[in-house]
């Protein structure tokens, strides 16, 4: 088990994953929440058949798969279905990621989850919370660039999540992401010196 664990946030298009990669180079084993939830939505798995039957088998691929695109689609435009979504996910997901902490022998692992505050699992799993921030702008451009979003569904996905000042106000450490990757790269690196003072 991880002497440190940091749970690492941030809304949607803020860059968590380039502070998670340099978490990373300076030696934190990393859980990226996104892929476990992918993990337990397959075929077999803790939360497939429970979005199957909440959300129909018109979201499956002729494979059988849970098609993420169409998936996405419906809940970012329903926040009922969203929440319905997530009540499947979370728990699921929650329970991987206890397995995996349990499993690391890293001094520090990174919990990197956009819903990290929501679904709970700052509160049981993390020492230290740590929230990742951009402006408006630089989201929209981000997910227009690396998702391939129409302007029109960035900005859906951005007003579908809970304004960026919730999460600050319960954040140990915040990463403005908004300026050069060398001035992100010092706060990271920064932070990180202090947790390992305090272990």
């Amino acid at each position: 088990m991880a002497s440190k664990v940091i749970g690492l946030t941030g809304n949607i298009g803020v860059g968590k994953s380039t502070v998670l990669a340099m978490l990373r180079d300076l030696g934190a084993d990393v859980i990226d929440a996104d892929q476990v939830a992918h993990e337990v939505m397959r075929p077999g798995a803790a939360a497939y058949q429970g979005i199957v039957e909440a959300f129909g088998a018109d979201i499956l691929t002729p494979e059988g798969l849970i098609d993420r695109a169409r998936l996405g689609a419906r809940v970012f435009r329903d926040a009922e279905a969203l929440q319905r979504l997530e009540a499947i996910v979370h728990p699921a997901v929650f329970v991987r990621t206890q397995e995996r902490l349990a499993a690391s022998q890293a001094p520090v692992v990174v919990i990197e989850a956009i819903k990290l505050l929501e679904a709970g699992l700052s509160v049981t799993l993390c020492d230290t919370v740590w929230v990742v921030t951009a402006t408006r702008q630089q989201q929209v451009e981000r997910l227009l660039r690396t998702r391939g979003l129409s302007r029109a569904e960035a900005e859906l996905r951005i007003e579908a999540q809970p304004p960026p000042e919730e999460k600050i106000k319960r954040a140990d450490v915040v990463i403005d992401n908004s300026g050069a990757l060398e001035q992100t790269r010092a706060q990271v690196a920064a932070a990180w010196r202090a947790l390992l003072a305090q272990a």
